[in-house]
C-alpha cells in the first residue's frame, strides 16, 4: 500500500485534513478514516513517515538505517493492537553497557534488560560495594511505579495532576515531578559513573542542566521512563520504516486519501463558515485549496503559527540539540574492558557520560564552545534485528551514535567544520575504550568512500521541517492538565488545542507528544470524534 503524487485530490472538502504524513499524521489519519470521516493526507516530501523511515544511506551498499528516530518505547501497545499494526518490536538483551577508564585500568557498569546476577557483580566491581546497585534498584522500582500509573492515562482525556500525584508516593513525586533531576541523582547515588547513567534519559534531544530550575530535563527523564508502564526501548524489526509503511497501510485501507509531494502553504480559518482552508503544491507546480471541518497539523507549533498567516519569530524558535552520526562496520570493534562486543554493543553504549562529564560539556555548550569531550550514546540494531543488513559480507553492522550539548547555536557559523570536528570528538571518546580505533572497523563504498553520516540539527530542520532540528518540536510538557487548565473543549481535554477551534495539533508539539509513540496522532482523532 502506497501514497499517491497526483496533482490534484479527489474532492474539494474532507472532514478532516492532516498536514504531515510523519507517524503521528498516519495515526490520525488511520482513526479519522476508520470512524468513517472524509480525510485527506498532505506530505510535502515524495514519501511519508517523517523522521520514522528507513532508508539506505550509504551508494551502492543495501542495508537500511533507521536514519533518524530509531527505537520504539512511547507507542502503546493497544494503540498498535487499535490499527492491526503488523510490527515486531525485538527486545535488547543489554539495556546499557558503560566502558570506564579509572586510573588507567579499563572497566564497565553492565546493566542486562533482565537484571541479574552479572548486573549486581558489575556494580560491585566497579563501586566496591553493592550499596550503588540497591539505590539503583530503589529509585527505579519508585519510577516504574510510576510509570504504571500515568502510562495508561496516555491514550486517554488528560488527567489532572492532582489525581496522579495522590496516587504516586510523596518522595517519587518530588524526586521527579517538583525538583530538580540533578538533586535525586546526587543524593541517592554516589558513583559518577552510575549518576551519569540515570542522568542521561533527561537529556535526549534536551539541551540543559540536571539542575536546571525549568525541570525540561525532568520532564524528559519521564518520557524516556514512561512506555508502556515499562520504560523499555525496542528495536523495530525491519527499521523505523517497518512501523511508518504499517501505519501508511492501516491509513489508506482504512479510506484515507495520502497525498505525497503536496507542500502545504497556508491554512486560513477566515473563510466564511465553520472550518479551515488549506492550500498546498502539487509536484508539478500547481497550487491547489481544500476546505475542511478540522484540519490536524503534524508539523509543529512553530511552524504552524506561520502557516496561519503570522510572522515567523525567531525568539520563539525552538531549538535542538544533537547529533546524529549513522555508521556501517565490517566488524565491531574489541573493547579494552574485555568485554563481548556483541554485549557491549547490542544495547546503550554509554560514552563520556559520566555526571561530571555531562555538567561540563552543558557548560562549555552554554558558553558557545562544542565541548570538549562530547558525550553521547552508540547502538548497533544489527545485533537484535539482522534483516535491515541485506546482502553484506559477514560481520557487518551498522552503528548509530546520538550526541547530546550539541545545541544548533554551536553550528551556525560553520556547520561542515563544526560537524567534521564534533564527529572527530565523539569518535575519540569511543576510541579511548577500544582496541581496535573505530576508524579501522568502518566500511566503505563500491566507490571507496567510508560508511559515514553525520547529521546536525541544521541537517534535521533542512530534511524533515522541524524548526531548530528540534527533535520533539519544542520542550515537552508534563503528560497531564495543571490545576488550573481550562478542559471545556474536546481539545483541551485531550492536549491537542489551539487559537483556532477548527484546527488541532496531532505532531510531537501536542502535550504528550515526542518520540515515536503516536500519542499526538491519536488524541487529535479522538478530540475530533468527540466533537462531533
Amino acid at each position: 500500500m502506497s501514497a499517491s503524487t497526483p496533482a490534484s485530490s479527489s474532492r474539494s472538502r474532507y472532514d478532516v485534513v492532516v498536514v504531515g504524513g510523519g507517524h503521528n499524521g498516519l495515526v490520525a489519519a488511520a482513526y479519522a478514516a476508520r470512524a468513517g470521516l472524509s480525510t485527506l493526507v498532505l506530505e510535502r516530501l515524495d514519501h511519508t513517515g517523517g523522521a520514522a523511515v528507513s532508508a539506505a544511506a550509504f551508494p551502492g551498499v543495501p542495508t537500511r538505517l533507521s536514519r533518524y528516530s530509531y527505537l520504539v518505547s512511547l507507542m502503546p501497545e493497544p494503540l498498535m493492537a487499535d490499527l492491526d499494526l503488523q510490527v515486531t518490536l525485538s527486545s535488547r538483551r543489554t539495556a546499557s553497557y558503560t566502558p570506564t577508564l579509572r586510573d588507567g585500568k579499563p572497566g564497565g557498569l553492565l546493566v542486562e534488560r533482565n537484571e541479574k546476577e552479572p548486573t549486581r557483580a558489575s556494580f560491585a566491581e566497579l563501586t566496591g560495594s553493592d550499596a550503588e546497585h540497591d539505590a539503583w534498584r530503589s529509585f527505579y522500582t519508585e519510577v516504574a511505579a510510576l510509570a504504571r500509573v500515568v502510562a495508561p492515562t496516555l491514550l486517554q482525556p488528560l488527567p489532572s495532576e492532582r489525581d496522579l500525584r495522590e496516587r504516586i508516593d510523596p518522595t517519587t513525586w518530588r524526586d521527579v515531578v517538583q525538583r530538580p533531576l540533578g538533586e535525586a541523582v546526587e543524593r541517592r547515588f554516589r558513583d559518577d559513573t552510575v549518576r551519569g547513567v540515570v542522568a542521561t534519559d533527561a537529556l535526549i534531544g534536551t539541551f540543559a542542566s540536571l539542575r536546571d530550575p525549568s525541570l525540561v530535563q525532568n520532564r524528559c527523564f519521564l518520557y524516556h521512563l514512561l512506555g508502556n508502564g515499562t520504560g523499555e526501548w525496542r528495536v523495530p524489526v525491519g527499521g523505523m520504516g517497518a512501523v511508518t509503511d504499517a501505519l501508511l497501510r492501516t491509513a489508506v485501507e482504512a479510506g484515507a486519501e495520502v497525498l505525497t509531494e503536496a507542500g502545504v502553504s497556508a491554512i486560513r480559518t477566515d473563510a466564511a463558515g465553520p472550518g479551515a482552508e488549506v492550500t498546498w503544491t502539487a509536484a508539478d507546480g500547481s497550487q491547489h485549496t481544500v476546505a475542511a471541518d478540522h484540519v490536524l497539523a503534524n508539523v509543529a507549533p512553530w511552524v504552524l503559527r506561520i502557516l496561519l498567516g503570522e510572522e515567523p519569530d525567531p525568539g520563539t524558535k525552538p531549538e535542538g540539540s544533537q547529533l546524529k552520526i549513522n555508521v556501517l562496520l565490517d566488524r565491531l570493534p574489541r573493547l579494552r574492558s574485555g568485554v563481548d562486543p556483541a554485549t557491549a554493543f547490542s544495547g546503550t553504549l554509554h560514552l563520556a557520560e559520566d555526571y561530571s562529564q555531562l555538567e561540563a560539556a552543558y557548560a562549555d555548550a552554554a558558553a558557545g564552545r562544542l565541548p570538549t569531550v562530547l558525550p553521547g550514546e552508540v547502538y548497533c540494531h544489527s545485533l537484535t534485528d539482522p534483516s535491515i543488513l541485506g546482502d553484506v559480507p559477514p560481520g557487518t553492522h551498522t552503528l548509530t551514535y546520538f550526541g547530546l550539548h550539541t545545541p544548533a547555536s554551536l553550528f551556525d557559523a560553520d556547520p561542515d567544520g563544526t560537524r567534521d570536528l564534533a564527529v572527530e570528538r565523539a569518535f575519540a571518546a569511543l576510541d579511548q575504550h577500544l582496541v581496535d580505533p573505530i576508524a579501522t572497523c568502518i566500511a566503505r563504498d563500491p566507490e571507496g568512500r567510508p560508511c559515514i553520516e553525520a547529521k546536525i540539527p541544521q541537517d534535521v530542520e533542512r530534511d524533515l521541517a522541524m524548526p531548530g532540528g528540534h527533535i520533539f518540536h519544542g520542550d515537552l510538557e508534563w503528560p497531564w492538565a495543571a490545576g488550573r487548565a481550562r478542559l471545556e473543549t474536546p481539545a483541551q481535554q485531550w492536549g491537542v488545542q489551539t487559537d483556532h477551534d477548527a484546527v488541532l495539533l496531532c505532531g510531537s508539539g501536542a502535550r504528550r507528544g515526542g518520540a515515536v509513540s503516536g500519542l499526538g496522532g491519536h488524541n487529535a482523532a479522538q478530540a475530533v470524534l468527540a466533537s462531533r
